[in-house]
């Protein structure tokens, strides 16, 4: 009877080794800070507005060219997501993949977990990135003609390919000048904090 006992506790703990062994390791959360994301457009001013988006790629860190390997896009001051449907303009890339997003105020350090529930994707009547001044991301100042990202908002994503991430932008002007001056800063140049939890199925990003 001692011996069945015994072989049973040993039998247990090789299965419980077994397991801890097999179980594969989290990867590091990343986070980035990225520069002068050039987001270039035509028209607009009354102009219809085109132009190439400028996708990028949160597992990669980089833009890229593909037509499905892609999470976020910039535009001018228009942000879209990899997920829902396209809203038909000029130059606009086909959705392919589950991406999602939607805005929180807080710090970006206090933002340490998704909420399923605040997901929007793009549709043909809106973007989950809201479009103008004030509505999304940014403020314009009409005195000034500077294009300001407002404080305390927080974009937070869903990828395309049901990961996660967030983004605090900096500066919409080129190297991201303390007091841009619309006149002499080239604008249309993102530099944003980002963070993305490349682990599957897990919505934190500590």
């Amino acid at each position: 009877m001692k011996t069945i006992t015994l072989v049973a506790i040993a039998l247990l703990g090789f299965t419980s080794c077994s397991n801890d062994d097999d179980a594969t390791p989290l990867l590091a959360v990343e986070a980035e800070t990225v520069s002068n994301l050039h987001a270039p457009q035509t028209g607009g001013q009354g102009q219809p507005i085109g132009g190439e988006f400028t996708k990028f790629d949160f597992s990669t860190g980089a833009t890229t060219t593909s037509d499905t390997d892609w999470d976020i896009a910039f535009r001018g001051t228009t942000i879209i997501v990899n997920g829902g449907e396209s809203q038909g303009t000029t130059d606009e890339p086909t959705r392919t993949g589950n991406a999602a997003a939607y805005i929180t105020s807080n710090t970006f350090a206090g933002v340490t977990s998704v909420d399923e529930n605040l997901f929007a994707q793009d549709s043909q009547s809106e973007l989950a990135i809201p479009t103008g001044s004030d509505n999304g991301w940014y403020n314009y100042n009409s005195a000034t003609f500077t294009i300001t990202p407002l404080a305390g908002k927080i974009l937070v994503f869903r990828t395309a390919d049901n990961k996660y991430a967030k983004i605090e932008i900096l500066s919409y002007y080129e190297n991201a000048p303390v007091t841009p001056d619309p006149f002499t800063d080239a604008s249309r140049y993102f530099t944003f904090n980002y963070v993305y939890q490349p682990n599957n199925g897990v919505t934190t990003f500590e």
